[in-house]
């Protein structure tokens, strides 16, 4: 049956294999669909790790001008 998704080939050892065999079966998924949502938690986590650091460092800033929320808006 075609798919629209794109096929990756991973290697992982076999206590990554087994956990993730784990994780589908109590979800009661399959296994490619686990490692997929996994996948994307992952990519989430290291999104908002950028997000926070380009926070962080603007926090730091010396010398900045805060706008309201209702100046931005035009409230």
């Amino acid at each position: 049956m075609p798919t629209a998704k794109t096929r990756i080939n991973v290697s992982v050892s076999d206590e990554l294999n087994s956990a993730l065999k784990k994780l589908a079966y109590r979800d009661q998924v399959p296994t490619a669909t686990k490692a997929e949502r996994l996948l994307e938690v992952a990519l989430e986590i290291e999104e908002d790790e950028v997000w926070n650091k380009i926070a962080s460092e603007r926090l730091r800033m010396k010398n900045i001008r805060y706008l309201t929320h209702d100046k931005v808006w035009q409230k």
